[in-house]
């Protein structure tokens, strides 16, 4: 993986306020730490910064960060972005951690899963794919970051998974992972669940019927009570004509 440039201007404005200010200027307030040096707190321009993102959306992306005052070089890192902060409500991009790396140290990042293909058994047999694994965890050096990791799905029918060991990994990176962890699999159509779900909803209308009809049987009932005890009554008054 190749290096972006990416100047920055180093930051003596530091605190709430001040990074408002910052902001305000198309620039985003960031720090840079790592390999036991002390942090060092820049400006990135926002513009800049978010151009790269979008081209390597979704990848990791190695950094060459000349860190500048005004026009003079201060110093320069190889870094990768570490954390995004975003408004939680706007959204919009607030602060950046880029970490220091050697280029000749392993590093451990995440890299993104891909499916690629079309798998018959969604296509032909209306499954569909399902991943409860998107990112790997892998260790290599900072230049062998892969951009992605592939999966080719297009041989795989209903039932059929893929596991952390059916990963093919570049040359070079290797992962901790559980190799039984399953990454993504082709499951049925929801066809059962959906006729489950319609059996589950006849089921109250049933139950009300019954109910219907044991109230109807009920209601027959005090009728028959009331002519057994009228007939004590009619007793009564041929007792009183005696």
């Amino acid at each position: 993986m190749e290096e972006i440039k990416l100047d920055v201007q180093v930051r003596k404005e530091v605190g709430k306020q001040k990074s408002k200010a910052i902001r305000r200027t198309n620039f985003v307030p960031g720090v840079v730490y790592g390999e036991t040096k002390t942090p060092t707190v820049i400006k990135v321009e926002r513009s800049a910064y978010e151009k790269i993102m979008r081209t390597y959306q979704g990848q990791n992306v190695l950094l060459h960060l000349n860190v500048m005052e005004g026009d003079k070089k201060l110093r320069d890192y190889s870094v990768i972005v570490r954390e995004e902060q975003h408004d939680p409500v706007l959204d919009n991009l607030i602060h950046v951690d880029f970490q220091r790396i050697n280029l000749k140290k392993e590093i451990e990042i995440n890299v993104m899963i891909v499916a690629k293909g079309d798998a018959p058994g969604v296509k032909k047999d209306g499954g569909s794919i399902d991943q409860p694994l998107h990112e790997l965890d892998v260790i290599c050096l900072p230049t062998h970051i892969p951009k992605e990791i592939t999966v080719d799905v297009s041989k795989m029918m209903i039932g059929d998974a893929v596991h952390v060991s059916d990963l093919v990994l570049p040359s070079g990176v290797r992962t901790k992972h559980d190799p039984k962890s399953i990454v993504l699999s082709v499951v049925p159509p929801m066809k059962e669940e959906v006729e489950r779900a319609e059996g589950a909803a006849t089921e109250p209308e049933l139950i009300r019927e019954k109910k219907e009809k044991e109230g109807e049987e009920g209601a027959e009932a005090p009728a028959a009570g009331g002519a057994k005890a009228a007939a004590p009554k009619a007793e009564e008054k041929k007792a009183d004509k005696k």
